[in-house]
């Protein structure tokens, strides 16, 4: 996502919001792997942790 910085003197530049990004121990088809999700994936349920 993109968005602008506005200084308190009102000066606008670019900047970025990046995603949250974790490592987790994952199931991925059948194996258990370590991948790097995103936090909203992982609250969700999308991602089904290894327990």
């Amino acid at each position: 996502m993109f968005g602008n910085r506005i200084s308190h003197a009102h000066n606008v530049t670019k900047r970025r919001w990046n995603l949250n990004l974790q490592t987790v121990h994952a199931m991925v088809n059948g194996a258990a792997r370590r991948i790097r999700a995103c936090t909203s994936c992982i609250r969700s349920g999308k991602v089904q942790k290894v327990a």
